[in-house]
């Protein structure tokens, strides 16, 4: 008699929060977490990260992250995920929430200004990006392609 093979699901999406302060470190905590979250998507699920994608992710986190420790008061938190298969399937999804209600506006390109470049960088860098005011502050998201 023979036995049919099991087969094994993986559940997609998968994700993972923090909070940060804005103390001096957060930056580099926030970069750490999203190297980690992606080592993890890799190691569980076989999400293929190559160093681009790392390199990116890194560069996103690091100026939504500074962005929120700059311009609002109190704390942000951090929501990474990654949807292969549901709605936003094929995307990496980062979050970040502060308490700081106005939207950012990104500046027009300005060889000549030095900084102020950050949410210029993340919105050439994503697929797609929502930023909505919330009860308390905002929410800011971008897709990130996973290949």
């Amino acid at each position: 008699m023979r036995e049919a093979a099991a087969a094994m699901t993986v559940t997609i999406p998968f994700s993972a929060s923090a909070t940060y302060d804005g103390a001096p470190g957060t930056i580099g905590e926030a970069r750490d977490f999203a190297a980690d979250f992606l080592e993890r998507a890799q190691a569980l699920y076989g999400i293929p990260v190559t160093p681009r994608m790392s390199g990116t992710l890194k560069l996103v986190v690091s100026e939504l992250v500074t962005n929120a420790a700059k311009y609002a008061p109190g704390p942000c938190l951090l929501d990474l995920s990654v949807d292969r298969d549901g709605p936003d399937r094929g995307s990496l999804q980062v979050t970040v929430w502060d308490t700081d209600d106005s939207l950012p506006q990104p500046g027009a390109p300005d060889p000549e200004r030095i900084g102020g470049h950050g949410l210029e960088l993340v919105l050439a860098l994503c697929s797609k990006y929502d930023i909505q005011r919330l009860a308390g502050g905002k929410r800011l998201r971008v897709h990130l392609p996973l290949d």
